[in-house]
């Protein structure tokens, strides 16, 4: 854990850091809130779904939108950004239902911008052998919000509505813009740009021996995730509960995500990037299936499982990525990753809740479990050698 506390003691990591845990205190208390706001202000529970959607629909659009951090200085980038969400926040005042869709579709896209240009940021700040612990730091700050920010926010709204999560929100933007306009950090101008289209992110990361596997494991860990998530509440009713169970259940998977996040760095470095993966993914999936024995300490235990296991594989792909992608194309990559990495989630929600309906769900969850474990494939074939494969690699002769 040496190496762990190295990182809480370097100026510019503990920077980003806080950044991390004040932004995204606001932003998962809003994720939570702007569905219920849409859903009081209109009845519809389509309209309800469409506001959360909008958060997360601009990740499809990562390979494009990184390619902003790699044009800008993304110190001044990261600084703009949130001034600017900080700005327009406020707007959601009005309460109309069209505004606050299209603001949430504005905060998802310039999501996506500042998390590659933080990601990319951080590769710069922070010496390679620590990027792993602050990965795996910058998790359990994430989770620990998602533990702590729902229930702030639920209780804000509760007592004055949406508008005042929005200027909650706000203020965390302009807390983390103060954040970030502390960072001592040196950026290089951009380089020249007409021959650096945004698909060299993910060609670089096809063509990377040690990125490719990686990625296409974290997606289809993401993508069981996904059919795991729907089949929740089958759960919830194989044991018997109510629907209101399901918060125990995500708050103990939020509590073996945090304790992941603290112990990543040490096991990166022990097991190395794709057996830390591999266990990881090999966890989860015995939580899965273990989901068809309908038992409540067995339920609360997989949850815990799930919890740890899951972050493994995205704490792995991430550290990758910072490490073996040049400086000038790492906004690309990074926002590229994270696209081909989470949109599967989706997909997995869709397919899950198609059939959790016909399907029963203890045999569901069986079978889930060995999907879930074949996605680990991509980490256990053979590795090709580096120098053939890199040396096909557009990205790796013209990176700027």
């Amino acid at each position: 854990m040496t190496k762990t506390w190295a990182v809480l003691h370097d100026r510019d990591a503990r920077l980003c850091l806080t950044g991390v845990l004040v932004s995204g205190f606001g932003t998962s208390a809003l994720w939570l809130v702007s569905g219920v706001w849409v859903k009081d202000l209109t009845g519809s529970d389509g309209l309800a779904a469409l506001s959360m959607l909008a958060m997360w629909l601009p990740t499809l659009a990562g390979p494009l939108l990184g390619t902003i951090a790699d044009r800008i200085r993304r110190k001044p980038l990261l600084i703009g950004g949130n001034l600017l969400m900080a700005a327009l926040l406020p707007v959601l005042l009005t309460e109309r239902v069209a505004v606050v869709l299209a603001v949430l579709l504005v905060y998802g896209t310039t999501g996506v911008v500042l998390d590659a240009a933080e990601s990319a940021l951080v590769a710069g700040a922070v010496a390679p052998s620590l990027l792993g612990d602050f990965n795996g730091l910058r998790t359990a700050v994430n989770e620990g919000m998602k533990l702590v920010a729902p229930l702030a926010g639920a209780g804000l709204y509760a007592l004055w509505g949406g508008p005042a999560v929005a200027l909650l929100d706000a203020t965390t933007f302009v807390l983390a813009a103060l954040l970030y306009r502390g960072l001592r950090v040196r950026e290089d101008e951009p380089g020249p740009s007409r021959r650096t289209p945004f698909v060299e992110g993910a060609r670089h990361i096809w063509a990377h021996p040690a990125l490719r596997p990686l990625i296409l494991a974290g997606a289809g860990t993401m993508l069981c995730a996904g059919v795991n998530g729907a089949l929740m509440y089958a759960v919830i009713d194989g044991l018997g509960h109510s629907p209101a169970y399901a918060g125990a259940l995500y708050a103990v998977q939020g509590a073996g995500s945090v304790a992941v996040g603290l112990l990543s760095g040490p096991a990166l470095r022990r097991l190395g990037g794709r057996r830390f993966a591999v266990y990881g993914i090999v966890l989860t999936a015995v939580a899965a299936g273990l989901r068809a024995v309908p038992s409540d300490p067995l339920a609360l235990v997989c949850s815990a499982a799930v919890g740890l296991g899951l972050p493994c594989v995205l704490v792995a792909a991430l550290t990758a990525v910072q490490r073996e992608t040049p400086d000038a194309l790492l906004g690309r990559a990074v926002a590229t990753a994270n696209t081909l990495v989470f949109a599967p989630n989706v997909l997995g929600l869709a397919v899950g809740a198609a059939l959790v309906e016909p399907v029963d769900q203890r045999p569901l969850s069986a079978v889930m479990g060995v999907v879930w474990l074949a996605s680990s494939v991509p980490l256990l074939q053979r590795r090709a050698r580096a120098e053939r494969i890199a040396s096909r690699s557009p990205s790796d002769a013209n990176p700027a």
